[in-house]
């Protein structure tokens, strides 16, 4: 069996070539990837659905726009908070209800009070559902070139304008893959 160097916290985004619908222009935040499979949100598809029709709690808590995300075509009625923690990175302990991930990003036990977190929250997002890859099927899509994989930053959970992620990342990169920023929507009216 192949090792598996992980990806987690780290970005997945859609190459142009990347056929399935799903996924078009989609910028992938993945929360788990190991030698059992992936899981990650797709940051960049808000729905119209107010976060406070569904968990109103946590709506209060929740950056612009206050909608949940399609996290992906999996379980689309299970809901994941992620949130960003300032100081989150350092060594201290974690404010309870919320497990990282990465740096400042991780997971928030939405079955928690939300008064737990909201003194430590920098930002939160709610998604329905998640993108989710069986053992080796991420890895064969990375052979396949459908995706770029990029270091994510916690502002990307949050990003307020969601349709300008997948030009936004693509274009911070220091290299090549800031050319495709510009790849236009539609290569056949060129």
């Amino acid at each position: 069996m192949t090792e598996v160097s992980s990806l987690t916290g780290r970005l997945l985004v859609a190459t142009p070539a990347l056929a399935d619908p799903n996924f078009d222009r989609a910028v992938v935040l993945l929360l788990d990837h190991d030698e059992e499979g992936s899981l990650g949100v797709v940051l960049n598809r808000p729905t119209p659905v107010d976060v406070g029709d569904i968990l109103e709690g946590w709506a209060d808590l929740t950056g612009e726009p206050g909608v949940v995300f399609q996290g992906g075509p999996v379980s689309l009625d299970s809901a994941l908070g992620v949130a960003v923690v300032p100081g989150g990175a350092a060594g201290e302990s974690p404010p309870p209800g919320w497990r990282r991930v990465h740096g400042a990003i991780g997971l928030v036990d939405l079955e928690a009070p939300p008064e737990l977190l909201a003194s430590a929250l920098g930002s939160l997002r709610i998604f329905a559902g998640y993108a989710g890859w069986g053992p080796g099927q991420l890895e064969d899509e990375l052979v396949d070139g459908a995706w770029y994989v990029v270091e994510s930053e916690p502002g990307d959970v949050s990003c307020p304008s969601p349709a300008r992620l997948w030009r936004e990342v693509l274009r911070r990169q220091r290299n090549e893959l800031a050319m495709v920023a510009t790849y236009p929507d539609d290569p056949s009216l060129n």
